[in-house]
């Protein structure tokens, strides 16, 4: 497969909010993770449909960060399995729901050796630095181990990128031959960078990077991380709860609610102007920089309904103010994204801070709430 072949976009499905131009590494296009979970007694055709993700799409550019936020259980953690190909989207008659793009070219249709590009060009770090290193390896084995797979280099030459590479985390080449153990959780994180940074990546998924870290460390990796993206053009898909992470070290975010995207555009615009419901929500719940700073938090009415046979249409319906739902007819057919500002996006309801709707009416002081 030549370079050419693997640059060439024109295959690949636009999306709303999604654009072939530039450089993407990855373009995911309306892909669905269905589980089928049975209802009691295994009886055939007794089942329900646990709907993890459904009709997502986005594009990571290189050089860029795409962040994917929301509640435990919205499907962010389920996308990114399926652009590192742990996971396989759903079918459909036996056809996959959606595709997924490497360079241009759906990753179902790839050779063998387009296979091995993408698995080498697609990396992830996880959230907990200890159980994804083996306590058993010493360091420069860890770190090489990609590269005695992928490559034919020596042993000397595998520690010496081992090396670089630790020096490149900010590590000492010479901790190369420790333990994990005789890590602190900061420095066995960085080594799980290094370990992806192994076979010179395009893409790294981040999957909660710093969560599992103590505050103090946290922006001494998200540095690092900034640094290693713009030294070598990465592009980044970020799994985050936190929003001051997000805001951070995104260009792009999707805010998923029960596997849908229900914003998505330019995170400084998100931010400065949340117009769904669920964003503003997911926002005013953070916590605020400094304590003394008065927040209004925003109650959302009802109950987060199971992701197995969740509304049909509109997702978000059953946390839309009664008075809304009562006067609108919801229909079988998922709303549309729609622009609602330059490169910001949001699905299409009957409520939103765009048409005029207040959200005073949803907003609690702290100060009442704890008085």
């Amino acid at each position: 497969m030549t370079t050419e072949e693997i640059r060439d976009y024109s295959s690949v499905p636009e999306a709303i909010g999604c654009s072939n131009d530039g450089d993407p590494i990855i373009q995911v296009r309306n892909i669905r993770k269905w589980y089928q979970v049975n209802k009691g007694l295994p009886i055939i055709g007794s089942h329900d449909w646990l709907k993890a993700v459904d009709d997502v799409s986005f594009d990571v550019p290189s050089g860029q960060t795409v962040g994917l936020v929301g509640e435990s259980g919205c499907g962010k953690t389920t996308t990114a399995k399926m652009v590192l190909g742990l996971e396989d989207p759903s079918t459909d008659g036996g056809v996959p729901v959606g595709s997924i793009y490497f360079e241009g070219q759906d990753v179902t249709t790839l050779t063998s050796a387009g296979r091995r590009e993408m698995r080498r060009s697609v990396q992830a770090v996880f959230q907990d630095p200890w159980s994804s290193l083996n306590p058993r390896m010493r360091v420069n084995t860890i770190i090489g181990e990609p590269l005695e797979i992928n490559t034919t280099m020596t042993k000397k030459e595998r520690d010496t990128r081992a090396g670089d590479l630790l020096a490149e985390v900010g590590l000492n080449p010479y901790q190369g031959n420790l333990y994990p153990h005789e890590f602190s959780g900061g420095q066995r994180q960085r080594i799980g960078i290094a370990r992806a940074l192994a076979l010179n990546p395009k893409l790294i998924v981040l999957d909660e990077p710093v969560s599992a870290l103590d505050v103090s460390i946290r922006a001494q990796i998200m540095n690092i991380l900034v640094d290693l993206q713009k030294e070598h053009n990465l592009a980044y898909i970020l799994i985050a709860h936190n929003l001051a992470t997000v805001r951070y070290m995104c260009h792009r975010t999707a805010v998923m609610y029960l596997g849908v995207v229900q914003e998505y555009g330019d995170t400084e615009a998100i931010f400065a102007e949340p117009t769904h419901l669920y964003t503003n929500a997911l926002i005013s719940a953070a916590l605020p920089s400094h304590p003394d700073i008065e927040r209004d938090e925003i109650v959302l009415p009802g109950e987060v309904v199971s992701p197995v046979n969740p509304p049909v249409g509109d997702v978000f319906q059953t946390r839309t103010p009664l008075p809304v739902r009562k006067n609108h007819k919801y229909t079988k057919e998922r709303p549309p994204l729609v622009e609602v500002g330059k490169d910001h996006y949001v699905v299409e309801t009957p409520w939103s801070t765009v048409t005029g709707h207040d959200l005073s009416e949803f907003k609690l002081s702290v100060d009442q709430e704890m008085g």
